[in-house]
């Protein structure tokens, strides 16, 4: 099964990897990362890299298409070449997919028109003016289209998905080898639980 996961400057890099290393655990996995153009491709802060070995035109029917978020996702909505190639790719996809923004991208492409959908957090109002109509969960299946919530939420998007195509038990030996068992030293990982003070200091931040 040909896993697409799109690339590009100033991506979130765990929304790429963390579902590469789940779907890795496909049948027959050929899990591709993909760009316009092929080469290194920059994480948001700007210190570490992610190759692209192939371009869009190298991999234009894979059975499931990954679009990662990432400060660098904006651009892409604008990106007639990418919009294209997703909507080409989504015509006979198996699975079209989407980590954080990356919905947004989705939406820009015309996939999330009255969809459920979700993305991170902060960026649920803009995903709204695209088209979707965006719900506050992990993650969220549309018919073939699922979309996972901010970041870390992209494994357990992954892992739900590798679960449909592969059944429970290789879902539950990737989650094992993968260690993924989150205990993390604070609740605070969603705005229903975050203190109020921090979550107004991130809105300033991302809208500054």
């Amino acid at each position: 099964m040909q896993v697409a996961i799109l690339v590009f400057d100033g991506i979130t890099v765990l929304d790429a990897v963390g579902p590469y290393e789940v779907l890795g655990w496909l049948p027959g996995a050929d899990v591709r990362l993909v760009g316009v153009e092929t080469g290194p491709v920059r994480s948001a802060q700007g210190t570490l890299a992610l190759c692209a070995d192939y371009t869009l035109d190298d991999v234009p029917a894979p059975d499931v298409v990954l679009v990662p978020g990432g400060p660098g996702e904006e651009a892409l909505r604008h990106d007639a070449e990418v919009l294209g190639w997703l909507r080409d790719a989504h015509s006979t996809s198996r699975w079209t997919t989407s980590v954080c923004t990356g919905a947004c991208t989705l939406a820009a492409a015309g996939l999330l028109d009255g969809l459920e959908a979700t993305t991170h957090w902060s960026t649920m109002e803009t995903l709204r003016r695209l088209g979707a109509t965006p719900v506050e969960r992990r993650w969220v299946q549309s018919g073939r289209v699922i979309t996972a919530a901010g970041v870390s939420a992209g494994i357990d998007m992954a892992l739900h998905l590798l679960a449909v195509e592969a059944g429970d038990e290789v879902a539950q030996a990737a989650q094992l080898i993968l260690e993924y068992d989150p205990q993390p030293p604070f609740d605070s990982g969603s705005p229903a639980k975050a203190p109020p003070h921090i979550l107004q200091r991130l809105r300033e931040r991302l809208t500054s």
